[in-house]
């Protein structure tokens, strides 16, 4: 037998089959959508892994980075003797290993909450907290600029919900009196992703209590970067035994991964019956979980990295101003610094003349932000050099002038 001309039966009929099958082509009015996004110049890509200087990411402290919290982390976990790669299931079924409530405890005294409850991410978080909570003929008066995940998971909750301008408090105050009698929930962030600013938390604290109101806060990109231990500006401002609920995450901060709802003992026991992002999902890891311990215990001792983010931050704003560039940004004092340059091919095309440099600078298209609002979103970070700082804004303003 010729074994150069021999053809297995088997495999002829598969490259038959396979050189004869019609792929699935995308639904025309899915096709036209990805075109408009073209046209528009809005289409999102997966960027490519680069090792240009960061101002991009939200490893405000470099904990992502961390080679002591991936070693710390090992240890503990080789110690307890675990050794289990994943949750096995949901929380509800197989998943709670005993990993979870030694965490949440930790991060309650942390927090100097009554309850904390784990989700898989902020999105999670967000989604279930809000699609769960208010009910019915409850109202949501929320900042206009919130995040995504908190407007989707509002979109998904039964009850009416309304957008107040963004840190205006008469507006809010004029909607709160259209709803006597009603269970209100006020809804805001305690830094905005977008613009970086903070809202007057002492005067949306007396708003609320004035009119017995629900106040929830996303602390997503405080955590690690405000207060003296990286614990947030609530606390910071020792308003946090205010508030109904507050959602911390694990991505941004801490490095990590998850996210984390501190409230009452009775809000931990609701979420965990009725929050579906919760319930219908495998769990995290014991290595997953086991890291946000680590990194957690890592706030309490690591202070120069928080003093340094500080310091970076205020030598940010003080080279802004020195440079004739302030009119162009958004009043901040958070890690997130963003510079308005309108239209989307306006700010990709300077976004990409920084990149050529070296520096890592993303720009922030519309749909993301409205329309006129585009802008180069600058992070900053504790491992970020005074001299990176100074060299990406005299670039910047080279570009610009």
């Amino acid at each position: 037998m010729n074994s150069g001309k021999y053809q297995n039966p088997l495999f002829v009929y598969i490259k038959f089959q396979f050189h004869n099958f019609v792929f699935m082509k995308l639904p025309e009015n899915l096709n036209q959508k990805l075109e408009n996004r073209k046209q528009n110049n809005s289409l999102r890509k997966l960027p490519v892994f680069n090792n240009l200087v960061d101002f991009s990411s939200n490893d405000y402290i470099g904990f992502s980075k961390s080679e002591s919290i991936f070693k710390l982390t090992h240890a503990y976990l080789h110690e307890n003797e675990i050794f289990q790669n994943g949750a096995t299931g949901s929380r509800l079924i197989s998943g709670n290993h005993s990993l979870y409530h030694i965490v949440e405890n930790f991060i309650a005294q942390f927090h100097d909450a009554e309850a904390a409850l784990i989700f898989n991410s902020g999105y999670d978080a967000n989604l279930g907290f809000f699609s769960a909570v208010p009910q019915r003929n409850d109202v949501i008066l929320y900042d206009e600029l919130s995040h995504a995940s908190i407007r989707d998971g509002i979109v998904m909750s039964n009850s009416k919900s309304y957008k107040f301008n963004h840190n205006d408090f008469e507006d809010l105050e004029r909607l709160i009196l259209k709803f006597p009698d009603t269970n209100i929930y006020i809804v805001t962030e305690t830094v905005f992703s977008m613009d970086g600013d903070s809202p007057n938390l002492e005067e949306l604290v007396q708003l609320s209590e004035k009119y017995n109101c629900y106040l929830v806060v996303d602390e997503a990109h405080t955590l690690g970067v405000f207060g003296d231990k990286g614990e947030g500006l609530l606390q910071y401002l020792e308003l946090h035994n205010r508030i109904f609920a507050r959602i911390m995450t694990f991505g941004k901060g801490l490095g990590c991964h998850g996210a984390v709802v501190l409230g009452s003992p009775e809000l931990k026991e609701y979420l965990i019956n009725f929050a579906r992002s919760f319930i219908y999902t495998t769990g995290l890891s014991p290595h997953s979980v086991a890291t946000i311990l680590t990194a957690y215990q890592q706030l309490e001792i690591e202070k120069e990295a928080i003093e340094k983010l500080r310091q970076n931050i205020i030598f940010f704003n003080q080279q802004k101003n020195l440079l004739g560039l302030k009119p162009m940004f958004v009043r901040s004092k958070s890690a997130i610094q963003s510079a308005i340059v309108q239209g989307n091919e306006s700010v990709k095309k300077l976004a990409q003349q920084l990149q050529d440099k070296g520096f890592d600078v993303k720009p922030i298209l519309s749909p993301t932000v409205p329309e006129g609002q585009e802008r180069l979103r600058f992070c900053i970070h504790s491992y970020n050099s005074e001299e990176e700082i100074t060299s990406v804004l005299e670039l910047l303003r080279d570009f610009i002038f």
